[in-house]
């Protein structure tokens, strides 16, 4: 990315109140220096309402709180908020299956998007004010020019007041959005102006909230968003029980040969992705089965430790009280005589005050 491009995206997100889940940070048709993009190659449910996001997401925008019964909470307090995280994998094709209460607020938006180094994007998106219709969407390449991709679907359902399940699955050919198991809208790649806008590159998973309704936010947006956000009316939450994810190829990473940002243009590198180890790693072991797997004499060794180590601590203790009161005795005497020196000196003052040998000073001070 040159410096131009870097401070123009720095001025921008500086300037705006809000940080759009959209955006990428190095665009592989502009350059042929961006990273490669590490793969997830696995199928992975991540269940918030026992753990966090762990080491496979990155928080860029904000913090998350979680429950038992809620999972993860996006909250937007003040003005200027927009709690987003990002997986640190990319899939190439696959299934992302998000259950999701969305957030209440005039010009609230709760996002799950699906984007990749080139701006090519499959987007879930819920207004604050819409309580009948939810969004599906979708870009490629960046491409702005139109804006008639998007597909309101009706629901029986407030998807702000309860969890739904909100799915995307996307192949090479085909995309395809699902609201709790039913498909709701299927787009194939010749129906995107004959394939050129259908998304075809590995994309990372970004999930957030932000305020479509903010004042600063051109008006066309604000319009979408359903009005203006009155921040006095939050906080605003939507909240993620669990999230599904499926790459449906299998390598180590990523890799745009090109700057055509074609599907066929892209090389799955072999070998295991450091997102597979990481949620493949066994948990660590608490204390109690750490010793459990000792054997006998470790945990005779062990113990013999324990008890050796006590001794000494009650030896310390034992040694620390006897200073202790050996130095009070000592600040006790000291404090005696103190104050039989202070108290002769005062028999003393009062035998010369008796006798009349201070003189009074008449000068004033």
């Amino acid at each position: 990315m040159t410096l131009l491009t870097t401070l123009s995206l720095l001025s921008i997100f500086l300037a705006s109140p809000v940080v759009a889940q959209t955006w990428t940070s190095c665009n592989p048709l502009n350059t042929t220096d961006c990273p490669t993009d590490p793969a997830l190659s696995t199928n992975h449910t991540y269940d918030f309402t026992t753990s966090s996001i762990g080491t496979t997401w990155n928080a860029t925008a904000g913090s998350l709180k979680y429950s038992q019964t809620a999972g993860a909470y996006f909250t937007i307090a003040t003005r200027g908020d927009a709690p987003t995280i990002q997986s640190k994998y990319y899939l190439f094709g696959g299934e992302v299956e998000v259950w999701m209460r969305a957030a209440t607020g005039t010009g609230i938006v709760s996002s799950i998007v699906l984007q990749s180094d080139d701006l090519d994007e499959v987007d879930w998106e819920i207004l604050g004010g819409n309580v009948t219709h939810v969004q599906s969407n979708y870009f490629g390449k960046g491409n702005t020019t139109s804006y008639d991709r998007a597909i309101w679907h009706p629901t029986s359902f407030q998807p702000q007041d309860d969890f739904h399940n909100y799915t995307t699955r996307w192949t090479k050919d085909e995309i395809e959005w699902y609201i709790d198991g039913a498909s709701v809208r299927l787009l194939r790649s010749a129906e995107a102006n004959g394939g050129k806008n259908f998304p075809q590159t590995p994309m990372n998973v970004r999930l957030g909230v932000w305020a479509g309704g903010d004042k600063d936010n051109p008006k066309d947006t604000v319009d979408w968003a359903g009005g203006q956000t009155d921040y006095d009316e939050g906080p605003f939450t939507m909240s993620i029980k669990s999230v599904r994810v499926k790459d449906y190829s299998e390598g180590k990473e990523y890799i745009y040969r090109d700057m055509t940002g074609s599907w066929d243009s892209i090389e799955i590198v072999p070998g295991n992705s450091t997102a597979l180890k990481t949620l493949n790693a066994p948990p660590s072991l608490t204390a109690s089965q750490r010793w459990n797997k000792l054997s006998p004499g470790g945990k005779i060794g062990v113990g013999s430790a324990v008890g050796v180590t006590s001794v000494a601590l009650i030896v310390l203790a034992a040694l620390y009280c006897v200073r202790q009161r050996k130095a009070g005795r000592r600040e006790r005497a000291m404090a005696d005589l103190a104050f039989e020196r202070e108290r002769t000196e005062l028999s003393a003052y009062q035998m010369q005050m008796a006798k009349g040998n201070f003189a009074v000073s008449s000068k004033p001070f």
